[in-house]
This record gives C-alpha cells, sequence and structure tokens, in this order.
C-alpha cells in the first residue's frame, strides 16, 4: 500500500489515497502506521476516498483507531493532495467530512499548494449539541470539578468537541496528566479536545492541546477554531486572532455570518509503501 507522510504544522498524518488502494481494515491500520517506534509514525491516519457530494472524501482516524469528525490541519493536506496528484484541480475545493463539506481556498505556487483556507462553518455553541450533559444553553467560563482542581471551561463544537481553558502561562500546565482527565469527564458523552490557551494581547494567544484519541500533539486546526470563537466569547480578544501552537501558527478569523476561516500551511514529507 502507498502511502504519503503529510503535516500541518506539525500535526502529522499518513495518508492513503483510497481511489487507487483498498483498505480491509482501518482501525487496524490506523493504530500500526500511526505508532512512532514500529510504524510510520503520525497522530492518526486520514484516507482521501471518491465523494458523491464533493470533490473528495476525508476519513479521520486517530492513533487509537477511533473515527474523528474533522481535521483542521488535516483537510488542508488533503486538499494538497488531491490538488498535486490531479484527483482535483478545482480551487477553491469541497471536501466532504463527517462534519459535512467545507470549502479551502488554495494558494498555489506553480502546481504546489503551499497554504490553504478553511471555510469551518459556523460554530455550534449548545450545550446537548457538543455535547455535554446538563441543561440547554452556553458553556462560557463554567467552573469543572476535575479531581479536586476547579478549571473553568468554555466548549465549542466546530465539527468536533473543544474545551477550552485559559491560564496564565500554558507552559506551566501538566497536560499529560491533566488532558486526559478531563477528556474523559463523564460531562463529555463522546469525549473532548482539551486546550489551554495563554492570551498574548488582543488579537494572539498561544495554546497547548490534548487530543482526543491522540494525546499531546504539536497542533489542532479545529481546536485552533474553537479557541478562537472561546476568546471572543470570553471577551479576551477581537474575533481575528494568530494562534501560536508548538508547530507553528494558524490565522483565524470569526466572520461576520458566522463563519470561522481558518489559514494555514500544508507539508508534504515523504512518500513510501506500507507491507501487506
Amino acid at each position: 500500500m502507498k502511502f504519503t507522510k503529510m503535516h500541518g504544522i506539525g500535526n502529522d498524518y499518513v495518508y492513503v489515497n483510497c481511489f487507487e488502494e483498498t483498505i480491509d481494515d482501518p482501525v487496524a491500520l490506523a493504530v500500526a502506521v500511526s505508532d512512532r517506534h514500529f510504524g510510520v509514525g503520525g497522530d492518526g491516519l486520514i484516507m482521501v476516498c471518491p465523494s458523491n457530494a464533493a470533490d473528495c472524501k476525508m476519513r479521520i482516524l486517530n492513533a487509537d483507531g477511533s473515527e474523528a469528525e474533522m481535521c483542521g490541519n488535516g483537510i488542508r493536506c488533503v486538499a494538497k493532495f488531491a490538488y498535486e496528484r490531479g484527483i482535483s484541480k478545482n480551487n477553491p475545493m469541497k471536501i466532504e467530512t463527517l462534519a459535512g463539506v467545507k470549502t479551502i481556498d488554495l494558494t498555489v505556487n506553480g502546481d504546489v499548494v503551499e497554504k490553504a483556507t478553511v471555510d469551518m462553518g459556523a460554530p455550534v455553541l449548545n450545550r446537548p449539541d457538543i455535547p455535554m450533559t446538563g441543561p440547554a444553553g452556553q458553556v462560557v467560563d463554567e467552573p469543572l470539578d476535575v479531581d479536586g482542581t476547579a478549571y473553568h471551561i468554555t466548549c465549542v463544537n466546530v465539527g468536533n468537541p473543544h474545551c477550552m481553558i485559559f491560564v496564565d502561562d500554558v507552559d506551566a500546565v501538566p497536560l499529560e496528566r491533566v488532558g486526559p482527565k478531563i477528556e474523559n469527564e463523564p460531562v463529555f458523552p463522546k469525549r473532548i479536545n482539551v486546550h489551554f490557551v495563554q492570551v498574548l494581547g488582543p488579537a494572539e494567544v498561544k495554546m497547548r492541546t490534548w487530543e482526543r484519541g491522540s494525546g499531546i500533539t504539536l497542533a489542532c486546526g479545529t481546536g485552533a477554531t474553537a479557541t478562537c470563537v472561546a476568546c471572543a466569547l470570553n471577551e479576551k480578544t477581537g474575533r481575528e486572532i494568530l494562534v501560536h501552537l508548538p508547530g507553528g501558527d494558524l490565522e483565524l478569523r470569526w466572520a461576520d455570518n458566522g463563519h470561522i476561516h481558518m489559514t494555514g500551511p500544508a507539508t508534504e514529507v515523504f512518500r513510501g509503501e506500507w507491507p501487506g
């Protein structure tokens, strides 16, 4: 099976062209290829598939084999993958996901896609739709007790669920310890992605991520998108921000029409063949 290793500011996946390849057991393959010691290494597996609704379809399986609805860094790489391999030369390009069809505007230099802007759609703010247990309404700066520690959380769904926590110093957070605890809190019936956010200015933040099903990652595009919304809801910033992640930067804008636009790079690392 031929594959391509790609990343969006360090959020890396193994990509497979399912127009040409057949995968019998995606869950087992995702776990195997994601292993950073015995596999290719990555945050998961992304399958680029035919679609009846768009130019192609993206399926995302996390490193633990669970399937995600959407991946902001991954979809930019899928657009690059599809454009450069001739699957689609449309610009803008439409890509089907479990979170709906997304539109991606490509920045092309010659025949190479250097970066992309994704229309992430409008955020979902109602508690049951995130999903969270409890009464309907927005979850903004709400206390959550985890092992005796009170965290003030803001939760947003942008195709998948996110929990943002504002702190003075993201580097001081023991993410490997608190991330999995918050991810698996019973209040989140489908688990949740966890982000600690440090506000640097009226249009600039820094964040660290514990991704549902993958653990600590260098970047999370949907998380940065949700963070843009959380910052505005908490009046920490305006509706247009630069987000610094361990793997690089993303530009976010929550437009007046309610849609959030995310801009960032897409990078191919190498190509190879997986046995079997």
